[in-house]
């Protein structure tokens, strides 16, 4: 066994013996699968948070020959499988953490130097082999397949390190690209490469230097939809375990669209509030919202004008074709909302190619980075939005009518001139309000469909809100009654706000009416 070829279980087992560890070892039947059925070679990108060291390690102790993990997967979920004694510490291993390598030298030649060196010395004491040329790491795993015909499992972790650390450094890129196309690709001693990042596989143009990896990330989760982060059904049960609300848990930390059918939840986030037994963003302590801030602050192509639309609750057309998977080269706002996206700031619906913020961690961090920016105006309707919210409440209507006011000044981003436009104005103005509400736009209910409806998560009221563009306000009132919107509330009835506003288009100038009114 070494630190490099075939490692000991010991990073695993302490992950498996933690307090919370959800079983994710199914993911090695899944493994087992794309390296038998479609490719040996597969990246698997992911946001920070997500559990991919984990992972890497899981499969490290799983492969290799280095240790007997028996004791650690015959409780877990692979060991029901019909291939599990198998694999088990049945094969060679080179495992590396990209990072640390980096991390102990900050230069790129060394960094391949060092890490050809530390490799090498643990295969020469296990192999008794004439290498032809000891400063070649792939060649010399050539003279080992050769004399043996041993295979190996490479496990990188960290891949893209170099492309988040050395972002304009582009021939170091180049080198560092063409370092591991030499020594994974084409070579009879590789068995399996299973590389995980944050970043895609940087692209070149014509310079495809690993264009033989399945690639799989928030872009393209299929087939690991499910170990992507925690599901839905995970989470739902450590809720029941830790008597948590899985309600509240769900509108923090959920929101990834992996497929159809599957949306998972920010992996560290859910562990943090379980262990704090509060629910808070847990983003600002590792991944600052400065970061953030610096793309935001880029605004390519009135790409403020988007992130006003994703904060007011709305998906934003994407083309994630044209990034080239680094930090530095954004040619138009879709290549940094698809930077976005991998780095877990936004969602991704593949469906439709629309992007949008998950979850209410995720909207506070961005409130954040707008409120320290250059956006002075939109900080200004985010941080008037609690009084808005509590004027609401105590049914000031002219205070209402000014804050939304305001809001459209400051934020206006469409031309305003019907009740779709009125409505984005809304959900900004009212974004303080998903600090107590889930926020419901066309929501059926009655005989028809509610403009905007506000469900409380405790002792709030609930708000039926309908908006009229160039007609009177009463118009609005008069609808929620005759449609009978609240009829679909009347969990609420003796707590329900309707709310009727409304825009003049000669006057220019909004109306707001309140009343207090019982389900019927």
């Amino acid at each position: 066994m070494g630190i490099y070829l075939n490692p000991t279980n010991q990073n695993f087992y302490e992950a498996v013996n933690k307090e919370i560890y959800v079983d994710k070892s199914l993911l090695i039947q899944h493994i087992e699968y794309l390296r038998n059925k479609i490719n040996k070679y597969i990246c698997v990108s992911r946001p920070r948070r997500f559990g991919k060291s984990t992972d890497a390690n899981m499969l490290v102790a799983y492969y290799s020959k280095g240790c007997d993990s028996h004791h650690i997967f015959d409780s877990l979920k692979i060991s029901q499988t019909d291939y599990y004694l198998e694999h088990l510490n049945q094969h060679h291993v080179i495992h590396i953490n990209m990072q640390s390598f980096l991390s102990n030298t900050h230069n790129i030649d060394k960094m391949i130097q060092l890490l050809t060196i530390r490799i090498l010395n643990e295969l020469k004491q296990e192999y008794s082999v004439t290498f032809f040329d000891e400063t070649n790491l792939s060649l010399s795993l050539e003279d080992i397949y050769v004399s043996t015909k041993d295979q190996f499992i490479f496990i990188i972790d960290e891949w893209d390190c170099i492309f988040r650390e050395y972002v304009q450094d582009k021939e170091a890129q180049k080198q560092y690209l063409d370092f591991l196309r030499n020594l994974l690709k084409d070579h009879p001693y590789v068995e399996l490469a299973y590389m995980t990042g944050i970043l895609p596989i940087k692209k070149y143009g014509t310079h495809s230097a690993l264009n033989m990896f399945k690639e799989i990330s928030m872009l393209n989760a299929t087939p690991l939809e499910s170990f992507m982060g925690f599901t839905e059904q995970e989470v739902y049960d450590l809720c029941l375990k830790y008597n948590m609300d899985y309600n509240e848990m769900k509108q923090w930390y959920d929101g990834y669209r992996m497929s159809n059918d599957i949306s998972v939840y920010n992996h560290r986030s859910v562990v943090y509030a379980l262990m704090d037994r509060k629910y808070e963003n847990y983003w600002t302590s590792t991944e600052t919202y400065e970061a953030l801030q610096v793309y935001i602050d880029m605004n390519f192509d009135d790409l403020k004008d988007n992130i006003v639309q994703l904060l007011s609750g709305e998906s934003v057309d994407v083309n994630t074709s044209k990034f080239q998977n680094d930090m530095t080269t954004f040619k138009s706002k879709d290549d940094v909302l698809t930077l976005l996206i991998h780095l877990g700031y936004l969602g991704y619906n593949n469906s439709d190619h629309t992007c949008y913020i998950p979850n209410k961690e995720v909207s506070t961090s961005f409130i954040d980075s707008i409120e320290d920016s250059n956006w002075e105006e939109t900080t200004k309707a985010l941080l008037n939005s609690r009084e808005l919210l509590e004027a609401t409440w105590r049914k000031d209507e002219e205070a209402v009518a000014r804050y939304i006011e305001e809001a459209h000044l400051n934020t206006a981003i469409l031309t305003y001139n019907n009740e779709n436009a009125l409505s984005y104005t809304l959900a900004l103005a009212y974004i303080y309000a998903k600090n107590h509400y889930t926020m419901i736009r066309e929501m059926p209910t009655g005989k028809g469909f509610a403009d905007v409806v506000l469900i409380p998560y405790r002792d709030k009221p609930a708000m039926i809100i309908e908006l009229k563009w160039n007609q009177e306000v009463k118009t609005a009132i008069d609808q929620i009654k005759e449609k009978k919107y609240p009829k679909g509330l009347e969990k609420y009835k003796d707590n329900l706000l309707i709310v009727g506003i409304s825009y003049d288009k000669k006057t220019k100038k909004h109306t707001c009416h309140i009343e207090e009114m019982k389900a019927r």
